[in-house]
């Protein structure tokens, strides 16, 4: 039966046509992720009429060398492929701004062009600002557009910007550039950018949880014995990211958003309603509920670090983190990591999350499984083999996207045997039609105003609270989970075994 008072939550709010400024509009970002998704958004009929792209970059270059630019790269990585009639089309909307990120003219020929496109669209000033430059130009690009008064609305249009990670590089600058952005644009009008939320199994954890009698009731302590998130990644330092990747690490540049996220939703309690705030508000509970490593002594006992050493990945010969290209030869700076994270609910009450981030492991894969607990033995545990293990949930983010649940049945034939087996879903197969790219579905619901895939202010800086106590124990002393070594093509540290099996458990093998 249909509930009346939900019909606000069935059909989502309706992207309205703006004006789409990106800032850094010559980096890979733009070129690979952002401009393909505005594209591919057309393709599939979900791009509001009307909407205008200006790239905002201080490199000199005509509208049409801009656009030439971005179809090349659009041929290569587009996800509904590349039609050379619509791109004629779409490439119209697309407009050029030469300017240094600290020129004040710059801003002001800036609001003269937004407001001509403005005037030529009807008076439909609505204008959003994507903010994807080197995090070093934030402080600048806010300030100058504030100056310029770029982020005033007018009438009934809105301003709104988006703001891409790194959202600071600890507890104290997050909190700068806070202040720096509401000072700027209200927090409503704030979008802090997590691709990672925008991919579909991120977005169904809810759905999984909630709308389904067989996990609901089930979803605690009483039942779960340990849930792992992990990001593996087979690449290392390409693209010169030696030189960024050594001033970060995995758990600032990883663990701090994107695997600290996903937590927040596997251990949310259900929201009052589907409203930004409403999930938001259960999220930011989680990251006050994170037990905080914040001596040396509960670092070294629930934190490993790593760096990956000469081996093959793939078959191929590949060359250690310090041998990386713009890396510090006597770097300290972790190439991986593995948390044992404790969230101190009623819920969660004695269930560890183990959350691990690698470069340079077998192969790539983001994935959360929800390992639960055996039965009692009593019935099948004198069997040959006994129990094969207890069940477990299985959601894969990338590359794969799907959820697989491991059971335990009967081997066919004369004998009592028993072997796990796996039942499983994916998406492209199930539904018939690949998934929207994270960029694709975060862009719209900005359009629409719609902040629940987006990142708060209060859940950036307590993840970063929680992060900077492990940072802060790096630094203070050497048996702070001291830097670790394993072989490119592992699976990581043995210190990231002995982490788990000294409370009884071993990470899953992907």
């Amino acid at each position: 039966m249909s509930n009346p008072f939900r019909e606000d939550l069935v059909s989502r709010a309706q992207p309205k046509a703006c004006t789409v400024v990106i800032f850094g509009a010559t980096g890979d970002l733009t070129h690979r992720k952002l401009v393909p998704a505005l594209y591919n958004l057309l393709v599939d009929g979900e791009l509001p009429p009307g909407v205008k792209i200006v790239g905002f970059a201080r490199r000199e270059k005509s509208d049409e060398e801009y656009r030439d630019g971005l179809e090349e790269i659009n041929r290569q990585v587009s996800r509904s492929g590349h039609e050379d009639a619509l791109w004629k089309q779409f490439r119209e909307c697309i407009s050029y701004h030469q300017s240094e990120f600290q020129d004040a003219d710059g801003y002001k020929r800036l609001g003269e062009r937004l407001d001509a496109i403005d005037r030529e669209r009807g008076g439909q000033g609505n204008r959003l600002f994507y903010l994807a430059s080197a995090p070093e130009f934030f402080d600048d690009i806010l300030e100058q557009m504030r100056d310029a008064g770029l982020n005033e609305h007018k009438g009934e249009c809105w301003s709104r910007v988006i703001v891409e990670k790194p959202f600071g590089t600890d507890l104290p600058s997050a909190q700068h550039l806070n202040t720096i952005v509401n000072a700027t644009f209200e927090e409503k009008g704030t979008y802090r950018i997590d691709h990672y939320l925008g991919k579909e199994t991120a977005q169904n954890i809810m759905v999984l949880r909630f709308a389904n009698a067989i996990f609901e009731p089930i979803w605690n302590s009483r039942y779960i014995e340990s849930v792992e998130i992990t990001c593996a990644e087979h690449l290392g330092m390409e693209g010169g990211r030696g030189g960024y990747y050594d001033k970060s690490g995995a758990l600032r540049d990883m663990v701090q958003n994107h695997l600290l996220q996903l937590l927040s939703l596997v251990a949310m309690e259900p929201p009052t309603d589907l409203s930004a705030d409403g999930v938001r508000d259960e999220k930011v509970k989680v990251f006050r509920s994170l037990r905080q490593w914040d001596t040396p002594e509960l670092v070294a006992a629930n934190v490993v670090r790593g760096q990956y050493v000469g081996g093959y990945v793939n078959g191929q010969e590949v060359i250690g983190y310090r041998e990386e290209d713009r890396v510090d030869l006597e770097s300290m700076t972790e190439a991986y990591v593995a948390v044992r994270v404790m969230v101190d609910t009623w819920r969660w009450s004695g269930v560890p999350f183990y959350v691990r981030m690698g470069k340079r492991l077998p192969k790539k894969a983001t994935e959360i499984s929800i390992h639960f607990k055996e039965v009692p033995g009593v019935l099948f545990g004198a069997l040959p083999g006994g129990l094969p293990g207890g069940n477990v949930l299985v959601m894969r983010i990338q590359p794969d996207e799907g959820i697989s649940l491991r059971i335990t049945s009967k081997l066919p034939g004369t004998s009592l045997r028993m072997e796990p087996v796996k039942m499983d879903f994916h998406y492209a197969s199930s539904f018939g039609k690949s998934s929207p790219e994270a960029y694709e579905r975060l862009l719209l619901d900005a359009m629409a105003g719609d902040a629940t895939l987006f990142a708060r202010r209060d859940e950036v800086e307590e993840a970063w609270r929680f992060v900077d106590h492990i940072e802060r124990a790096w630094h203070q002393s050497e048996k702070a989970s001291p830097m670790t070594e394993y072989a490119a093509g592992s699976w990581g540290p043995r210190e990231a075994d002995e982490l788990l099996a000294a409370h009884g458990h071993a990470w899953r093998r992907l």
